[in-house]
């Protein structure tokens, strides 16, 4: 990608043990441990004990984990009083004082504890998997809903756009990095090695990946991109083993075809928006002739959303699932007046709109089930991303083309012709 991008990732290449790997060498109880780093005023000492707290905890069973996230929940809470009384202090004289004594009393100690645990060398990424720990264990837990956000809030100044770079990932890449690329694919799952150079090595095809410096043998996000002439209409054609490269010089269109987060314990931080179009900005700016960038996307939640809505469909049928496919997309609401798909939530929020629907797009097992093998193409026009996506957050109104428009009254008029 760019000078700076390699300037960077080349300065933040470090390596670190993982905590797992070090040897406790305090044999008190974790929140014992916990406490004691939230209270400590020396940087050495306290490095000590977030290494014992992190390796402790790699140690742990789930049933062990579990009782650790509710005993720092509880002891390193709030004090509701010292908010109040803050607050009150702020209010009567708006001091440089009192409102330092107030953002100190309105922060739970537990997010004080994450950053000093995060000081030592490699825990981010053990910060990141024991979110992922606690969402596994503990996800519908009330009580441990506190101590999610306090880590969502840290995440998300730790992971923002400003710290992330972003590589190419091609058949040249690490092998283990390589080797992560399979095993976290989400879309379109990877079945082997020569599956994977089909869709790295030729020159028609490209993939990117989010990294953290601190975390640089982890991808967060990665896009796989395929180079066209006119836009698919079919994921198989797109992931095709015996299909022609071409130059990607000769490219007019980018398709961006899967989409796969990689950790688990970044859930809801989105990396997602900024991924793509910083993609299609750089593409743009090497291959000039590349006029239009699109999606090829799953609609997962299609046939959940016909099911719940009893509506009979033919997914043999092209017209109707096409036609059906449109109406929802354009209409089917989940609660707050946003789009009921996921995936449509996420690119309409990105500023993109609804282009194109394609019939019989993924044939897969997975495809048919989730949408009767329909997908949608989302359209990313670089000049107006901005626009779309403030005005869809502010009206919720999905955009689209006006054949995506002409199908989606033609399911409606079928619909009022059967009633």
């Amino acid at each position: 990608m760019t000078l700076l991008a390699d300037l960077l990732s080349t300065v933040f290449e470090r390596r670190y043990l993982r905590p797992s790997s070090r040897r406790r060498l305090d044999d008190r109880s974790l929140d014992d441990l916990a406490n004691d780093l939230v209270g400590s005023a020396g940087e050495t000492s306290g490095l000590k004990l977030a290494e014992d707290i992190l390796a402790g905890y790699e140690e742990l069973d789930d049933d062990a984990k579990l009782a650790f996230f509710k005993k720092i929940t509880r002891s390193l809470d709030l004090n509701p009083g010292a908010v109040r009384s803050t607050l009150d202090a702020y209010e009567s004289q708006a001091t440089k004082a009192t409102y330092r004594n107030f953002l100190a009393a309105a922060e739970p100690r537990r997010q004080e504890l994450f950053r000093r645990l995060n000081r030592l060398p490699g825990a981010t990424g053990a910060l990141v998997r024991m979110r992922a720990d606690l969402l596994r264990l503990g996800g519908r837990d009330n009580e441990l809903a506190a101590l999610d956000l306090d880590l969502r809030h840290l995440f998300a100044s730790w992971f923002n756009r400003g710290f992330l770079v972003l590589r190419p990932i091609n058949w040249e890449s690490p092998a283990h990095i390589l080797e992560k690329i399979i095993a976290y694919e989400a879309v379109h799952a990877i079945d082997s090695w020569d599956d994977l150079k089909q869709r790295l090595a030729p020159d028609d095809r490209r993939c990117f990946a989010f990294f953290h410096p601190s975390m640089p043998d982890e991808p967060l996000i990665f896009v796989e991109v395929a180079l066209t002439r006119g836009i698919p209409g079919s994921v198989q054609a797109v992931l095709e083993s015996g299909r022609e490269a071409m130059p990607a010089e000769d490219a007019d269109t980018a398709v961006f075809y899967s989409i796969s987060n990689c950790q688990a314990g970044l859930a809801s931080i989105s990396f997602g928006n900024s991924l793509i179009k910083q993609v299609a900005a750089d593409l743009a700016a090497q291959l000039p002739d590349l006029k239009t960038f699109v999606t090829l996307s799953p609609i997962p939640g299609l046939t959940k959303w016909l099911t719940q809505e009893s509506h009979e469909w033919d997914h043999a049928a092209s017209d109707d699932m096409r036609n059906t496919a449109a109406h929802y997309l354009l209409n089917a609401k989940a609660k707050g007046g946003l789009p009921f798909d996921p995936v449509a939530r996420f690119h309409l929020g990105n500023g993109a709109m609804v282009h194109a629907v394609h019939a019989n797009a993924d044939v897969s097992d997975k495809g048919c089930q989730q949408s009767g093998g329909t997908m949608v193409s989302y359209l990313y026009d670089l000049e107006k991303v901005a626009q779309n996506h403030e005005n869809f957050a502010t009206t919720q109104k999905v955009l689209a083309s006006a054949a995506v428009q002409a199908h989606a009254d033609a399911s409606a008029i079928a619909v009022a012709q059967e009633r």
